[in-house]
């Protein structure tokens, strides 16, 4: 492992912890609906509510997404773990304390693998726990008040521990986006960041080389990958002005103003004694045995850093075309769909790295149902491989029928392309003819290849082309020009 780079002679130590909302359609104790954007107040039960004789129930698909997490990170799934009360006092959580796990989380251990500056890294996992949400102060609805919201209260979360291992903000957010293509490819999570589904706390310390760890400060509730840079960033320099100009580092909680890119401290930071951790009497052990761990693992979609190496082993895509064809499940579907349907994996690689990818970021979109059908773009590849489209065609036909989207068919291409007049010249006595022309109006051109200039000849693969009106096949073109040339 090489040196972590310094910030003004400072190493950066951070760690994460990431809320994971898991993808149930009810509550981790409750039957209340997980749905979002309900009105206030509409998705909280007696038991979210706290009121007295309720009592919380398991919910068993909340378990089994931490399993599959734990399987996919290769932990250690806990055959027993224990809940707890994390006891604190706040508007939003009406109990006066948060069910959690403490000592005895579900998942143990594990890691996150992800490519920073083109090398592979990883990031070593402490624990990833189950635990329910607290509710919503809500403050700007009132001018000299606060409303609480309780459908948040008690949604299931999977809090990610993730041990200081990294050492910049670059290398946090790396390690936060893999998480969040993991937990949203495995299905336990929808990923949605400005719903509260995925939001992480960084911990932040710095320390000169060699020294014992710095005081750290946890910026909270961090849901963009922009922010969280931002922040860790503004923290980063803070702690290390504060240290320079002699003062101490206090360890507190903190939140990040987006819109003047600060950090700020909110309260003074707790440790684990000051919640008065205590085992839920309410909730029995949580009991995994080997068969329930088997039978999660049995439904698991195929991993994406397995589907990569089987990109690159049965498709020939190099290594970071199979790690873009795996960015999502529905990216990975759609180039299989289209590589199938095409029978050409590398350029149906090359088609969504390029043209389309190139759509969707002047679009600001992700590869959804709205795009062209695979089965579309298909027709498309198909037509330049078999020398009825040039490339240069074919991103002017792609333009034509971008629009359409889903609703786009291989008749389309088609009927576009001829509409466009953009079908390459099949007649080869006429392309000959071009060629004659060409060479005969370009001596200097002519003159210039014979005497070894590459240049040369590519200028006049362009006047045969521009002769053509873009009707020639570029390959063809050359390789008549050659012959004529080499005639002459």
């Amino acid at each position: 492992m090489t040196a972590p780079a310094l910030t003004r002679g400072f190493e950066v130590v951070i760690g994460l912890e990431t809320h994971a909302q898991l993808s149930t359609a009810s509550k981790i104790f409750s039957g209340a609906s997980t749905h979002f954007g309900a009105p206030p107040n509409s998705q909280a039960c007696a038991v979210d509510l706290a009121l007295p004789g309720t009592l919380p129930v398991m919910n068993r698909g909340a378990v089994e997404r931490a399993i599959c997490f734990g399987l996919a990170v290769q932990a250690k799934v806990a055959p027993l773990s224990i809940f707890a009360r994390k006891n604190y006092f706040y508007p939003d959580l009406p109990k006066g304390y948060q069910i959690s796990q403490y000592e005895t989380p579900v998942v143990q251990g594990g890691r996150i693998e992800f490519v920073l500056d083109g090398q592979p890294s990883a990031v070593r996992l402490t624990r990833a726990h189950l635990e329910e949400d607290a509710g919503k102060s809500l403050h700007e609805a009132f001018a000299d008040a606060t409303g609480i919201d309780l459908n948040r209260a008690g949604t299931p979360l999977l809090e990610i521990v993730s041990e200081p291992d990294m050492r910049s903000s670059a290398e946090a957010v790396e390690y936060a986006k893999a998480l969040h293509t993991l937990v949203v490819w495995l299905g336990v999570c929808d990923g949605n960041m400005q719903e509260g589904s995925f939001r992480c706390d960084a911990n932040v310390s710095v320390r000169r080389p060699g020294a014992e760890l710095g005081t750290r400060r946890e910026i909270k509730n961090l849901n963009s990958f922009r922010f969280l840079q931002q922040a860790i960033d503004f923290e980063v320099q803070w702690q290390i002005d504060r240290l320079e100009d002699g003062l101490p580092i206090e360890q507190a909680t903190v939140l990040f103003n987006a819109d003047s890119g600060e950090t700020r401290a909110m309260r003074s930071k707790e440790d684990a004694h000051d919640y008065r951790y205590f085992p839920d009497p309410d909730l029995p052990p949580l009991l995994i045995d080997s068969a329930w761990v088997e039978r999660v693992r049995a439904a698991m979609p195929e991993l994406p850093a397995a589907m990569a190496q089987r990109f690159q082993r049965d498709d020939g895509l190099a290594a970071d075309a199979a790690l873009l064809m795996t960015q999502s499940r529905v990216f990975a579907r759609y180039y299989e769909a289209l590589r199938d349907a095409c029978g050409a994996p590398r350029q149906a690689a090359n088609w969504l790295m390029g043209e389309v990818a190139r759509r969707l970021n002047a679009e600001g979109r992700v590869l959804d149902a709205d795009v062209l059908p695979p089965s579309t773009l298909a027709a498309l590849i198909r037509r330049v491989q078999d020398g009825t489209l040039s490339h240069n065609g074919a991103r002017q036909v792609l333009d034509a029928v971008w629009p359409q989207g889903a609703s786009a068919t291989a008749a389309d291409i088609d009927a576009r392309l001829e509409a466009l007049g953009l079908r390459q010249m099949d007649d080869s006595d006429a392309l000959q003819a071009i060629v004659t022309a060409v060479v005969g109006a370009n001596p200097k051109s002519v003159e210039e290849f014979r005497a070894g200039k590459d240049k040369a000849f590519n200028a006049l693969v362009g006047q045969v082309m521009k002769a053509s009106k873009g009707k020639a096949n570029p390959a063809q073109a050359a390789e008549f020009l050659r012959r004529h040339l080499a005639l002459g």
